[in-house]
């Protein structure tokens, strides 16, 4: 119990039910996806929820059966009213903060851009923010504001109902029918996520933690980066069940290397010393023979696409450089390559062994 997070939970109530209303297809806001979401973060003492309850009342019962207070904000005229909801969340927000100090994760969920200056505050004062919104409706200010962002029609137990195909005129007696292209089938909005980007980032990732710290790099450590990086990051989207998995699978690719730690179940994250990284010097290798002029150097720039028409697949950031210049820097130092900058050439030239 004492190393469980303590949340707080206030829900701008009224972007919540008019993004899921407008962008899910007329469906109604469910608060139990996020209530299992957070439950896998730690334990929710404090529940809130901001709106004029007259609107929502079937609302109201569904929050009061899952012991939310309800922040009621009367009826006013336009903006004035929302406004009212916002001051009056972020005031008892910035109230739990301080008053409550065991309280160290603050979920808002809302998608307004208008709650960012209240993300910060709260990170100044040593909490941890969590934002929940529907994803078209989220304003692109608030995601990397946060720690973590959860976008609620990614979330467990929402389903998000497929883009509805649109209807052709009917034909009429009068009118000679027209051959109609076939409409494509309708899809789900499900993020598009691609795995090699993925490989790319874990790699630079634990490169970039192997170089900022001496102490070892574990699963735990690394999934919090790749939150600071991307607070949407979410391994469900690439279709693994668990951080773990993920990780098994990067291991497997010979992307990454598992060992014990410590910490059960939090295994120390390495990239491999060998294998791909000594397979992609010996290509750059070959490459630069293949291009070499009577100088035996060939020019850096224009040199990556020449790796990749032999290796369509070749990407230095799978090997954790963060740049092609710095994966030949690296072969370099390994002695696969010779790499000087040429004043004449006015860039930097690549040759197999040092000019004699």
């Amino acid at each position: 119990m004492d190393h469980e997070e303590r949340i707080a939970l206030f829900l701008d109530y009224e972007n919540l039910a008019i993004s899921a209303r407008d962008h899910l297809g007329g469906q109604s806001f469910e608060l139990r996806p996020v209530a299992d979401a957070l439950a896998e973060r730690g334990r929710v003492v404090v529940r809130r929820a901001y709106a004029d309850w007259s609107y929502f009342d079937e609302d109201r019962r569904m929050l009061t059966r899952s012991h939310v207070e309800l922040i009621d904000i009367p009826q006013r005229m336009g903006a004035s009213r929302k406004n009212a909801a916002d001051i009056k969340m972020v005031v008892d927000a910035l109230e739990v903060a301080f008053e409550r100090s065991y309280i160290s994760t603050f979920v808002l969920c809302t998608g307004d851009s208008d709650f960012t200056p209240l993300v910060h505050k709260l990170r100044e004062l040593n909490k941890r923010v969590i934002g929940v919104g529907v994803e078209k409706s989220t304003s692109a200010l608030l995601p990397p504001a946060c720690d973590e962002f959860l976008y609620y029609d990614r979330l467990e137990g929402v389903e998000v109902p497929p883009a509805r195909a649109r209807t052709t005129r009917p034909v009429t007696p009068r009118e000679e029918p027209q051959p109609v292209a076939p409409e494509p089938q309708p899809v789900a909005d499900e993020p598009v996520r691609d795995v090699d980007s993925l490989t790319a980032l874990v790699a630079q990732t634990v490169a970039g933690l192997q170089r900022s710290s001496s102490g070892t790099v574990t699963a735990s450590t690394l999934k919090r980066t790749l939150l600071r990086k991307d607070p949407t990051f979410n391994e469900a989207d690439y279709g693994f069940r668990a951080f773990g998995e993920l990780l098994r699978h990067l291991a497997g690719l010979n992307v990454v290397e598992l060992a014990g730690s410590s910490a059960k179940g939090d295994p120390e994250v390495t990239l491999p010393e060998h294998g791909d990284r000594e397979a992609a010097f010996a290509l750059l290798r070959t490459v630069v023979s293949d291009l070499a002029g009577r100088d035996g150097s060939t020019a850096l720039s224009g040199l990556k696409n020449q790796v990749r028409k032999v290796a369509p697949d070749f990407s230095e950031k799978k090997l954790g450089y963060r740049s092609f210049l710095q994966f030949c820097k690296a072969a370099a130092t390994g002695g696969a390559v010779d790499l000087k900058w040429s004043p004449e050439a006015d860039g930097y030239l690549v040759s197999l062994q040092p000019p004699g």
